[in-house]
């Protein structure tokens, strides 16, 4: 694909934004989509356009991606209970398991709405909706997590207050809210202490470098809840659609309009592993 000598693709005053056609394609998140555009790899009627916020008609004009053509696909929102020891990433050099590894076969290229670190397990929200993944990944949206952290000894009071208040990391407070100790596993050799917190923003590794902040050394972290979203009974390893309402809740939560009634393109189930 070239653009020399090409016309230049004038702006359009109506139409769809190019990177949210493309994210709409399933091609990846917004931020994503607008990197491709300008890497050259994106073309509208065999023009390259390298410019951001040109406008098209996708009814009406050729879009390709590399050569291939970009069509709208059917929305897909899947729930994962991600095992410790997988990535969130697309592709691993290392050749460690992804967690697109555990779901089966779908109707579309999925992506991550937030991550999970290796050693982390819990919820994880595969979806194409880029709409939806670039508002929950922007911290003025504020959806609540809801974590389970072991630690290898308690927390006292003013441990409580430092993390009400915010430790600041990366030059600003990350506070936590609502924490409570769940429960305490009093095993001889290694006790534990359960707690639960909320936060709203998050951090690489944030959770884990709050409790080292505190002298406290995780054993386990566990995301239990992602907005309207609940663990439930989902076990390491399992997936399930989300329902119509859940996603109405997910997606009015960030300020995106109630879709129409979706598809539910896979049966719950469970990877293998």
């Amino acid at each position: 694909m070239s653009d020399a000598n090409a016309p230049a693709l004038p702006r359009r005053a109506a139409g769809l934004r190019l990177q949210k056609h493309l994210a709409a394609c399933g091609v990846g998140s917004r931020r994503h989509c607008e990197q491709l555009i300008a890497d050259g790899r994106i073309s509208v009627d065999g023009v390259v356009v390298r410019e951001q916020g040109v406008r098209i008609d996708p009814d009406r004009q050729l879009v390709l991606v590399d050569g291939r053509s970009a069509a709208v696909e059917p929305p897909v929102y899947v729930l994962l209970h991600k095992p410790r020891g997988v990535i969130c990433t697309a592709h691993d050099p290392q050749g460690r398991p992804l967690a697109q590894d555990l779901l089966p076969h779908l109707p579309a290229r999925v992506f991550t709405a937030g991550r999970l670190d290796f050693d982390s397990e819990g919820l994880l929200l595969l979806t194409n909706d880029g709409d939806l993944v670039q508002r929950m990944m922007h911290p003025r949206h504020h959806v609540e997590k809801t974590y389970r952290v072991w630690i290898d000894r308690p927390l006292d009071a003013g441990d409580r207050r430092h993390l009400a208040a915010g430790i600041v990391l990366d030059g600003a407070p990350r506070p936590v809210d609502g924490l409570r100790l769940a429960f305490r596993e009093a095993e001889a050799l290694a006790p534990a202490w359960c707690y639960e917190l909320r936060i709203r923003e998050g951090r690489n590794r944030q959770i884990r470098r709050l409790m080292g902040a505190l002298g406290r050394r995780v054993t386990r972290l566990q995301r239990i809840a992602i907005g309207p979203l609940r663990i439930g009974d989902l076990r390491p390893g399992d997936w399930r659609p989300l329902s119509d309402d859940e996603i109405a809740r997910l997606r009015e939560g960030v300020g995106l309009p109630r879709p129409p009634a979706s598809r539910r393109p896979v049966r719950r189930g469970r990877s293998g592993r």
